[in-house]
C-alpha cells in the first residue's frame, strides 16, 4: 500500500468508546474453560462472539467439537485474493486468588489508562482488535481487501485438547494462505515487536504415596519414610546447581544463538536489577552463562507448577501424610520433541523413587516450539503495519510461552503463521489484575486494520504479487 487510508483510521478513531465497551461486555463473561460450573458460560461467550461477527458482516456460526465450542466467522468475496485466517481465544484463566483483584475480575474497570478484568489482553482484548478492525473496512468501503476467517477457540487455556479434531473435523472452514495469531505481547511499550517464536509445552504429574492413611508424627515418624519429603528429593534432582537439567538427552535438538540472533538479543534494553524488582525477587536466576532474554526465549525450561500434601490448615497437625503430589512443565525449543522429553523425564522420575515410598507420575500435552520464518511476505506486511500503527519499525523477538494451536496449524496444515500480539510484559495474565492498555487496544485496531491493507498484494498460496 501507498500509506495509510486516512478514512480508515478515522473510522477506527470515531468507535473507540463502541470498542471498548464491547469489550466490557466480553470481559463481562466469566468463560473459565477450566471451571465445568462455567460451561454454560462459556457456551454464552461463544454465542456472544458468533453474534458480534455477524452483526459487524461476517458470516458466521457456532461449530460444535467434542467440548467447548468454536466462534467461526468469514468474509470470503474477494475473488484472486489471499485468505487469512485469524485465530484467537475466548476462554479465560481462573481468577483465584480474588482477594488480590483490586476491581472485580469480570467488570473491565477502567483506570489510569487501562482496562483491568480477567481475559482483558489474553485473549478477548486481542480478539476484539480484529473484529473492530474488519468492522472499519466494512463500514469504510464495504469490502475487505483480502479474504477472512475468524476462528475464536473456547479451551486454550486449558490446553486446547479438542483443536486438533476439530481442525480435521473443520478442515475446509480452516482452509487458508496464511494465519494471524495475536495472543503475544511486544518487548515494551514504546518497542513495537513481532513474535518469531514459541517454546513448546508438554506436563507431568508426579504421585508420592507412602502409609496408607495419614499416621501420628510421634508414633511412626522415623520407622515410615514422609512422602513430602521424597518428593522433595525428586523435585530438586530436577536441576543443578547451574540451572540446568540432567535429564540424560534433555537438551537433544536445542539449537545455539548465531552471531545475529545474540546482536539482536543485546541490541534489546534489559536491566537485570530492574526486572528483579519488578519480579518482587533478590535477583534473577537461570541456566548460568546464558543472557536472560535468551533463557526466556530461546533455552528450555523444567519447572515444578504446584506441589502439596499432608496438612496445611490453621495450627499444628502432627502427621506423616500419606502422599504428596507435584505438578511439572517443561518448556521447550528448537527441534526438541515434546513426546521424547515426555518420556525422558518419567523414566528420569522413575529413577530418582527412593526406597520406602511408592512413585507414580503421569505425562500430559505435546506442543511443539515454532520458529516463524522472517522472510515470509506476509511477516513483511505485518512488520510495515506495526510500523504504521505504533510509529517505529518493530523488532523482533521470542516469547518463552506456549500457544498450542499455533504448533497445530503448522503441523496439520502446513500454515506460514504471523504472531502479531500488542500485549506488553506487565499485563498480569493469568494473574489477579491482568490488564490491556487503552493505546496499546486502540492502536492495535489500527495496526490490524493497516495489517489487511498490506495483505491486499499476498497471492493466494502465500507468495507477493
Amino acid at each position: 500500500m501507498a500509506g495509510i487510508d486516512p478514512e480508515l483510521a478515522q473510522a477506527c478513531d470515531r468507535h473507540e468508546a463502541r470498542n471498548l465497551e464491547e469489550l466490557k461486555r466480553l470481559i463481562a463473561i466469566p468463560s473459565i474453560s477450566a471451571d465445568p460450573e462455567h460451561r454454560d458460560d462459556v457456551r454464552r461467550c461463544c454465542e456472544h462472539v458468533v453474534a458480534r461477527m455477524n452483526e459487524i458482516g461476517l458470516s458466521a456460526r457456532v461449530l460444535e467439537t467434542g467440548g467447548n465450542p468454536l466462534a467461526y466467522g468469514e468474509w470470503m468475496h474477494a475473488p484472486g485474493k489471499a485468505t487469512l485466517l485469524v485465530y484467537g481465544h475466548y476462554d479465560v484463566q481462573p481468577v483465584d486468588p480474588i482477594e488480590l483483584w483490586h476491581s472485580p475480575p469480570f467488570e473491565g474497570t477502567v483506570r489510569d489508562g487501562k482496562i483491568f478484568g480477567r481475559g482483558s489482553v489474553d485473549d478477548k482484548g486481542q480478539v476484539l482488535m480484529h473484529l473492530a478492525a474488519i468492522a472499519a473496512h466494512l463500514a469504510v468501503r464495504g469490502r475487505l481487501p483480502i479474504n477472512l476467517k475468524v476462528v475464536v477457540e473456547g479451551e486454550e487455556e486449558i490446553g486446547s485438547p479438542n483443536f486438533d479434531a476439530a481442525v480435521e473435523r473443520y478442515r475446509d472452514a480452516f482452509a487458508a494462505d496464511v494465519a494471524a495469531i495475536s495472543d503475544t505481547a511486544m518487548y515494551a511499550q514504546d518497542v513495537p515487536s513481532l513474535t518469531t517464536s514459541l517454546r513448546g509445552l508438554v506436563h507431568w504429574e508426579i504421585r508420592v504415596d507412602g502409609p496408607a492413611q495419614d499416621t501420628h508424627s510421634g508414633y511412626f515418624g522415623g520407622i515410615v519414610r514422609n512422602p513430602i519429603e521424597a518428593l522433595a528429593t525428586i523435585v530438586a534432582a530436577l536441576k543443578d546447581d547451574d540451572g540446568r537439567v540432567p535429564v540424560p538427552g534433555f537438551y537433544d535438538g536445542v539449537p545455539e544463538l548465531d552471531e545475529s540472533q545474540a546482536a539482536e538479543l543485546a541490541a534489546l534494553a534489559f536491566d537485570e536489577t530492574v526486572e528483579a524488582e519488578a519480579l518482587g525477587v533478590p535477583q534473577l536466576w537461570g541456566e548460568r552463562g546464558r543472557h536472560p532474554l535468551e533463557r526466556m526465549w530461546f533455552r528450555p525450561t523444567l519447572e515444578c507448577n504446584g506441589i502439596w500434601g499432608g496438612y496445611s490448615g490453621p495450627g499444628s497437625k502432627t502427621i506423616v501424610p500419606s502422599f504428596a503430589t507435584a505438578k511439572i512443565s517443561a518448556r521447550l525449543v528448537g527441534e526438541q520433541d515434546p513426546v521424547r522429553v515426555r518420556d525422558l523425564v518419567a523414566r528420569y522420575v522413575e529413577r530418582l523413587a527412593p526406597a520406602g515410598v511408592r512413585v507414580s507420575i503421569t505425562d500430559d500435552g505435546a506442543v511443539r516450539p515454532i520458529v516463524v520464518p522472517r522472510d515470509h511476505p506476509a511477516v513483511a506486511a505485518a512488520a510495515r503495519a506495526m510500523e504504521a500503527g505504533f510509529g517505529r519499525a518493530p523488532v523482533f523477538i521470542g516469547t518463552g510461552g506456549s500457544i498450542g494451536p499455533v504448533a497445530t496449524f503448522d503441523r496439520l496444515l502446513g500454515l506460514p503463521q504471523v504472531l502479531i500480539g500488542v500485549g506488553l510484559p506487565d499485563d498480569a495474565i493469568h494473574a489477579p489484575n491482568e490488564k490491556f492498555s487503552l493505546r496499546q487496544f486502540f492502536d492495535g485496531i489500527k495496526t490490524i486494520a493497516y495489517f489487511y491493507d498490506e495483505l491486499a498484494g499476498l497471492r493466494p498460496g502465500g507468495g507477493s504479487g
